[in-house]
């Protein structure tokens, strides 16, 4: 049978290897997800994978090591807890993220975040893109997450008549040409902004050749003209679609006292099942059945009653995350690279694992990236240090071996590269020279 990898992309599915297995990508939209899902994918690890899970910089979850046959029952399963996989992968919207879990103003940000993707996930209006199309709401500025989305969207808080107001950024990417968004429009209402990606998408779907984003078709035309098309085209649709709720339709707790979040650290964003469900019962007893998976490729949970900390932390303990060892006390974001992704150049977790080794006390407290490839999954531009493997290079001994980038972030901006194609020794010892 001659299977069409292509078109499986839009099922949130990659070729893993060339031995057939299978890498499915599910979205949760503002990460937020519940135990009933998190005990499903659990169970659906167990079956069909690994006994184990990636959890993405995005909010979402991957499954590694699937069978072409298994698909269908995985996604039975998967649709059975409201989760899918469609347009995860390939070009189409993606899952809608949120990095700034539990801040003030992400009970706003995480409901926006659904109804975007209630409207766009599997709507064929907006699949069969050029490239992926990436859409984030964040609750404010801190992380400056904004600045890598196709369409980012930041809470300013409510106006005066009662209507929630957000900053548009548009056009930014990472990849091989990292490029920032650029602001779009300042404090629009949120009934404004469905009719504005749609416009959006209708711009990028007629512009963008095969295999370019958005940041690449702004780049070619320039923000002048790009302004004055997307202007014309929102003049086409309506400017407004309500999406005004008749109840609160936020899924964390609503806590009672003093807002109180408490925080598993995930190495590498890799969480075997066992520890997955032993995370969801402390959702379950702790935060009304509802935990995050951050930015950071960690799990939060916002406490209902703050009385409980103590007791929370006690039982993240008995699952393995104490917050002792030097894996969970770095903000450390890990793509899989070469140990579970064919476009992985270097292995990412046991690189991760050297740094940690070497980089001493002081520089613990930074925010650390490592990106196996430069499609920079990791978001190692957004990172204080920022790691890319960006090529693969023989040595002296003939032996091809990957070489990395190194980056270092000061501003509010993407950092800026600090040294280029190091080898692995060159590479850890300029980790112990940086300031």
């Amino acid at each position: 049978m001659t299977i069409d990898w292509q078109r499986l992309r839009i099922e949130g599915v990659y070729k893993q290897n060339e031995d057939g297995q299978l890498m499915l990508r599910t979205k949760v939209p503002a990460g937020v997800l519940s135990a009933e899902q998190a005990i499903k994918v659990a169970d659906i690890a167990d079956r069909f994978s690994n006994a184990s899970v990636h959890l993405t910089t995005r909010g979402s979850i991957e499954f590694h090591w699937l069978q072409l046959g298994d698909l269908p029952e995985v996604l039975r399963l998967l649709a059975a807890v409201g989760l899918t996989s469609r347009g995860a992968c390939g070009g189409a919207v993606r899952g809608v993220s949120c990095s700034t879990t539990f801040s003030e103003g992400f009970a706003f940000a995480q409901v926006l975040a659904r109804k975007i993707h209630r409207h766009f996930a599997g709507n064929p209006h907006f699949e069969d893109l050029a490239k992926k199309f990436k859409v984030g709401v964040d609750a404010g500025y801190a992380r400056s997450r904004h600045l890598i989305q196709d369409v980012g969207l930041v809470f300013l808080g409510t106006g005066d008549e009662g209507r929630d107001l957000y900053d548009v950024w548009l056009a930014g990417g990472l990849g091989r040409e990292p490029q920032q968004a650029f602001l779009y429009a300042e404090r629009i209402t949120e009934a404004q902004i469905i009719p504005l990606i749609e416009a959006v998408l209708r711009l990028y779907r007629r512009h963008a050749p095969k295999g370019k984003r958005l940041k690449f078709v702004v780049r070619e035309m320039g923000e002048t003209t790009f302004r004055r098309l997307l202007e014309a085209e929102r003049a086409r649709g309506p400017a407004e679609l309500e999406l005004a709720d008749a109840v609160e339709k936020r899924l964390t707790a609503l806590p009672h006292g003093p807002r109180t979040i408490v925080e598993a650290a995930i190495f590498a964003g890799q969480l075997s099942t066992g520890a997955l469900r032993g995370l969801a019962g402390i959702a379950e007893r702790f935060a009304d059945g509802y935990m995050a998976l951050t930015a950071d490729q960690n799990v939060a949970f916002l406490l209902c009653d703050s009385s409980g900390e103590s007791e929370a932390k006690g039982a993240l303990g008995a699952c393995g995350f104490a917050g002792g060892a030097p894996e969970e006390r770095v903000n450390f974001r890990i793509c899989p690279g070469a140990h579970e992704c064919r476009m992985g150049l270097a292995p990412t977790r046991d690189i991760a694992r050297q740094a940690l080794s070497i980089m001493g006390e002081g520089k613990m407290d930074l925010t650390w990236a490592i990106a196996g490839c430069p499609n920079s999954c990791a978001q190692p531009q957004l990172a204080e240090i920022g790691i890319v493997a960006v090529k693969k290079a023989p040595g002296a001994d003939g032996v091809r071996r990957p070489l990395f980038d190194l980056y270092r972030r000061r501003s509010e901006g993407f950092g800026e590269k600090i040294a280029e194609q190091l080898d692995l020794e060159e590479l850890l010892r300029a980790i112990q020279e940086l300031e």
